[in-house]
């Protein structure tokens, strides 16, 4: 990947969505399947060669033990985390997107989940004023750094979406035994769910369910 030209909010959304909370399919559970979910979003640097097909064993992905899969499913649910977060009121402004701005990108969530900070950290990332900069980059790595390098990409991802507004409509569903990852493009930001038909009917049905109950325990309390 030696360019910006993806669509941030997509990647983002496409990893946060590598698991699926429902159903527990994990589509990076080995460092080798990770490797190649990173090169099938053309992650992984150009001038060496892709990874070849995905392994279950440790080390097998170039660069990619099991300490870079941690990170991986570290960055993953710290992001999912902050998505729940931009469900949150946000303040009043003129601007729709005014908390958008790259001095708001992490003021997200009151307290921005550690996980997330750690792998921050732990991304080998710079500014670089090239190409209409700034913005953040992946530094270049050696082939045992090519998973961190490829995972900087995704971090960097963070303010590529902040630069072109979606970075607060990067959401989870409210649904809880769903959090899949979409993008909001209501007007007022005020879609909940992923699907309203399944998660939004669903989350409705258990509200009506739980009214009920209250209901009958008041009477029954009469």
């Amino acid at each position: 990947m030696t360019d910006t030209s993806r669509d941030a909010a997509a990647l983002l959304r496409d990893f946060v969505n590598t698991l699926d909370v429902e159903t527990g399919d994990d589509a990076i559970d080995t460092p080798g399947r990770l490797a190649a979910w990173l090169d099938g979003h053309d992650l992984v640097p150009t001038a060496v060669p892709a990874p070849g097909p995905a392994s279950t064993t440790a080390g097998s992905a170039p660069g990619g033990g099991e300490r870079d899969l941690d990170l991986a499913r570290e960055l993953r649910e710290g992001l999912r985390t902050v998505m729940i977060a931009h469900h949150g009121p946000r303040p009043a402004a003129s601007g729709a997107d005014v908390l958008d701005g790259p001095a708001n990108v992490l003021r997200g969530p009151a307290n921005v989940p550690g996980g997330l900070e750690a792998a921050f950290a732990a991304l080998p990332l710079r500014i670089s004023l090239a190409d209409g900069g700034p913005r953040l980059v992946p530094l270049a790595a050696p082939e045992d750094g090519r998973v961190r390098e490829a995972l900087a990409w995704i971090a960097a991802a963070v303010m590529e979406s902040v630069a072109d507004g979606t970075w607060g409509r990067l959401k989870v569903c409210q649904e809880s035994t769903c959090r899949w990852a979409f993008l909001d493009t209501s007007k007022n930001r005020s879609r909940a769910w992923c699907s309203m038909r399944v998660c939004g009917n669903r989350t409705k049905t258990r509200a009506y369910r739980a009214r009920l109950r209250t209901t009958g325990q008041a009477a029954d309390a009469d």
